[in-house]
């Protein structure tokens, strides 16, 4: 090949290359316009319209993934909480899809793993919403909210076992340990609810050690220890110790409340202690 070939050849090239890169470039930037876009709309509560427009960025650019994570989080605010028709867990699907994507490419996201419990939660899935509250712990072991979710899922579950057994037997709850349970019944509620319990205190203790006035964990304390009472079968000295554990709880939770609304209205007026 002669030379003036094949410099018209290389300049052919570079030149072709040169509209090819120019065009990614544009293709980028078309992205970006139509990710600011969606972001606007969704912050305006359009959430239809801002899934075009993070859709349209995806098309331009498919490895865009503030476009991905955006598109999950504006289907995941369409997502009605306890509700399980077709309708609410396609839309839930789509949201949990979008998120495990930017999971797939970020394992460590853990913005994306909160997503994911959130939606595992509001569509009823409790014990996946737990996996992946734990893998936000791992994480992150401050994150008070996934210990107190954790805790939450623990307590539900230890809850739903003592009030249907006592609803079977016809015994009313008095939330003061249920000394009235036969000792056959209390030895199988014990087996069902013993480990529960003690994994929701233990995550639900570790929220309050994070977050001090984390009045709503500590009313879960509170009754986790009216549930550890029905359990201490025929131990009564244990059953009102648990009470008084439990009444503890609550007096602490009055007090991070009013804690909690007080730096609440300081913050409202400006951060003025009114106090003083």
């Amino acid at each position: 090949m002669k030379a003036s070939a094949r410099s018209a050849q290389i300049a052919g090239s570079a030149a072709l290359l040169l509209i090819l890169t120019g065009a990614t470039g544009c293709s980028k930037l078309k992205a970006r316009d139509q990710l600011v876009k969606g972001v606007q709309e969704f912050k305006a509560g359009h959430y239809e319209t801002a899934i075009d427009h993070f859709q349209q960025s995806i098309e331009l650019d498919p490895s865009y993934t503030p476009a991905k994570t955006y598109l999950a989080t504006a289907y995941s605010y369409q997502v009605q909480p306890m509700n399980n028709t077709p309708q609410n867990l396609a839309v839930a699907q789509k949201a949990l899809d979008g998120f495990n994507e930017v999971l797939a490419k970020d394992p460590n996201d853990i913005d994306a793993l909160r997503q994911l419990a959130s939606i595992h939660r509001n569509i009823m899935q409790y014990d996946q919403s737990r996996l992946d509250e734990l893998k936000v712990i791992q994480l992150d072991p401050k994150d008070a909210e996934a210990n107190y979710s954790v805790g939450v899922i623990d307590f539900q579950k230890a809850d739903k076992n003592a009030s249907d057994l006592l609803k079977a037997n016809k015994i009313t709850d008095d939330l003061k340990g249920n000394a009235k349970i036969p000792p056959k019944l209390c030895t199988q509620l014990a087996g069902q609810n013993s480990a529960l319990l003690d994994s929701s205190l233990q995550y639900l203790n570790r929220a309050v050690d994070i977050n001090p006035n984390y009045d709503d964990a500590m009313q879960y304390l509170n009754l986790d220890w009216r549930r550890k009472a029905d359990i201490e079968c025929g131990n009564d000295t244990a059953r009102k110790a648990d009470i008084a554990k439990a009444d503890d709880w609550v007096q602490r939770a009055m007090g991070a409340r009013k804690a909690n609304e007080a730096e609440k209205e300081r913050k409202a007026s400006g951060g003025i202690d009114m106090t003083k």
